[in-house]
């Protein structure tokens, strides 16, 4: 018996916290075990922890149970998942750590380790992927299965992102057998958008400009622009992906304002730059391809700081 089903067996109140602004692989595996606990413990009381949800995710079972407000419960046991720091749990931290045991899974490189228990796997494709090998396969729900196989599409950019291995397909073909709706999952959650989505990734490629010779590409959305086309950072999901995607081009920064001086900025990398160094100097964290953190101060600021530090590491490829 593993540690994590050890502790939901003897648990009567159990709480699963995800990171702030959470992308499908946080939603996934939250969901994903969230399903997994009502499905085979009906007994146990279960709470998922998160921020609002985007609408294109409300299909997962649970999706309507999330709770995105903050309380004074204390609950048995707290688990963290697709986590960096408990700092990342945002107003959410406080009850995490008031539980009376906590776990931490992730596959973040950056992360340190905190809870009771703690397990990482920095090499796995996702959170979803760690979490699927401490769960019994013949107990996995169809509910389960989807949320699980949406995370791991999402945080492996539909299985093209180099942390996708043999072992990642293999998952991916199990919850496929258990009743995940493959297409249906990558085309509502990954390739659809709306038409103002279309306009705002039309305009971020258009403002964007390519530094260090074309190995780096930069683009920054402001609260202004997200005003013009009547969208939100909701809507920018994809688009540092088509940055990345550039001929010639190392390194993809997408940057959109939060507040009047704070910027969200997410990194991308093809080959051999580690982005999450980058990340974790501006007290973010991430993947060595892939990467985010939020800083103060203005774009163009921050942006020759980035550079500088890709330009460091560049140095020790030529």
């Amino acid at each position: 018996m593993n540690e994590l089903i050890e502790k939901i067996e003897t648990s009567n109140t159990i709480a699963i916290f995800g990171h702030m602004n959470p992308d499908g692989d946080c939603i996934g595996s939250c969901l994903g075990l969230w399903n997994y606990i009502r499905d085979n413990y009906e007994e146990k009381e279960v709470v998922v922890y998160l921020q609002p949800l985007h609408d294109k995710f409300r299909f997962l079972k649970g999706a309507d149970k999330v709770v995105s407000t903050q309380d004074d419960r204390i609950y048995d046991l707290g688990i963290s998942l697709d986590c960096g720091d408990n700092d990342r749990h945002g107003e959410f931290g406080e009850i995490f750590k008031k539980s009376l045991y906590t776990i931490c899974f992730d596959h973040h490189r950056s992360n340190q380790g905190f809870g009771d228990f703690f397990h990482c796997e920095p090499d796995s494709s996702s959170c979803c992927e760690v979490l699927f090998n401490f769960l019994d396969f013949d107990k996995i729900s169809t509910e389960c299965a989807e949320a699980l196989y949406l995370g791991i599409v999402h945080d492996t950019g539909v299985f093209k992102y180099q942390a996708t291995t043999e072992e990642t397909m293999t998952i991916a073909g199990k919850l496929i057998s258990k009743g995940a709706r493959s297409q249906y999952i990558i085309d509502e959650t990954f390739f659809k958008v709306s038409y103002n989505q279309n306009k705002l990734t039309g305009r971020a490629l258009l403002d964007s400009k390519l530094f260090m010779d074309g190995k780096v590409i930069a683009s920054c959305i402001t609260k202004e622009i997200f005003d013009e086309y009547n969208t939100s950072k909701d809507d920018t999901d994809g688009i540092i992906d088509k940055l990345r995607v550039t001929d010639g081009v190392e390194v993809a920064i997408l940057a959109y304002q939060k507040g009047e001086d704070l910027y969200k900025y997410s990194l991308r990398s093809v080959r051999y730059i580690d982005v999450s160094v980058i990340a974790t100097a501006f007290g973010g964290g991430g993947h060595v391809r892939a990467a985010g953190f939020d800083a103060k101060g203005s774009f163009d600021d921050n942006l020759k700081l980035i550079l500088d530090m890709i330009m460091e590491q560049m140095r020790k490829y030529n």
